[in-house]
């Protein structure tokens, strides 16, 4: 999970006087990116002094945003011993081919890891909502809808890694290894390795069930951009380079179970049952009885964000506990709530609650939304 390029307005920057200095751990690679900046001077008429930080990334990537004649561009400083950059590259140009409005690569040094991109806004999608009145961003989540329909209709098998039970499995078991052993101290015995064994092949055999398009795998406001285009209607699309082909549940899911901000569940129906009826339209939903039936489509939904959320939670442990990035295990308990919410639904699932309930110190969950049916079931 990553964090967008995020920095002031155009029409707000400082001079170029007043930036801070990057911070570089060695010295041979900032010696290297800045004669790599200076060859861009003259190759897209950057202009280095401009250079400043623009966001950290939860991997090893940092963003710059520099000026140029044209306007600004990001640069990306991905160490190649550390991070692969073919992925996003080859899937920018799977995204723009698909309509979305996602940065054009403007110069790639592939040895030594430095990206210069086109940059298709300051402000995320997160940062314009207004927390306080969901309806108000009825219309952001609309164009949301736009950009995840139109790259779910280009979807094809065979371009993209699948989303497959051994990595629906690996991501899983982030739960017990990091969040519940590492970060509760819990010593998980017998018994409850095979509960959450048993728990987790149930929820990937009913997610493989899905039929299968092109999955973001992070789609959420944070990575979606406010483009400096006002006749710009599209969204900006970032963070997709872990994009894969798997469950066309997980990207709804995704954004309507934000992993920074909660909504109300009757704000999460009215956009899901929105996306529901362009998604049937399109013939996306032609699997079972999710055509006709949006209450089990929504169950589909629900696993599948369970399967996030408890991934998810182990990632933000495994970044606090190994990375040394604290900030994001603050946001743990929504997904703890997330998880207990959907698994006070479904029978599956009670041994779970209960050792969440018992590792967390909480009352169990009761949910009056949905009564605790298997999916599929009457």
């Amino acid at each position: 999970m990553s964090t967008p390029f995020i920095s002031q307005p155009l029409g707000a920057l400082p001079q170029a006087s007043t930036y801070a200095p990057l911070e570089w751990g060695q010295a041979e690679r900032q010696s290297a990116f800045h004669q790599w900046l200076d060859a861009q001077a003259g190759a897209h008429g950057v202009q280095p002094a401009t250079v400043r930080m623009a966001s950290a990334d939860a991997s090893f990537r940092r963003y710059f945003r520099v000026d140029s004649a044209q306007g600004a561009c990001i640069i990306m400083d991905a160490p190649p011993d550390k991070e692969n950059c073919e992925p996003f590259v080859r899937i920018a140009r799977l995204m723009v081919d698909a309509g979305l409005y996602a940065p054009r690569i403007l110069a790639w040094d592939e040895p030594q890891g430095f990206m210069l991109l086109e940059d298709i806004g300051s402000q995320t999608m997160m940062e314009v909502m207004d927390r306080d009145n969901p309806q108000a961003n009825h219309g952001l989540y609309m164009r949301a809808l736009d950009a995840l329909l139109a790259l779910q209709q280009s979807s094809r098998p065979g371009v993209l890694p699948a989303y497959d039970g051994p990595l629906l499995a690996r991501e899983l078991s982030l739960f017990p290894d990091w969040y519940l052993t590492q970060h509760r101290q819990l010593h998980i015995d017998t018994t409850q390795r095979a509960m959450l064994d048993k728990t987790f092949q149930t929820i990937v055999q009913r997610n493989l069930a899905a039929p299968g398009v092109f999955v973001h795998r992070d789609f959420m406001p944070r990575n979606l951009m406010m483009p400096h285009d006002l006749a710009e209607k599209r969204l900006g699309v970032l963070d997709f380079q872990d994009a894969v082909y798997g469950p066309i549940t997980y990207d709804i899911a995704s954004l309507m179970r934000d992993a920074f901000l909660t909504w109300e569940e009757d704000f999460v129906l009215d956009v899901t049952i929105r996306y529901w009826e362009r998604a049937r339209k399109l013939g996306l939903m032609d699997f079972e009885d999710w055509h006709s039936d949006f209450g089990a489509f929504y169950r589909a939904v629900e696993w599948m964000g369970l399967q996030r959320h408890l991934k998810v939670a182990g990632i933000f442990a495994r970044l606090t506990l190994r990375d040394g990035k604290p900030k994001y295990l603050a946001d743990a308990p929504r997904f703890i709530q997330y998880i207990r919410t959907t698994a006070s639904r479904y029978s599956e699932f009670t041994p779970l609650l209960r050792l969440i309930d018992k590792v967390e110190g909480t009352e169990p969950a009761i949910s009056l939304a949905f009564p605790r049916l298997t999916p599929g079931a009457r």
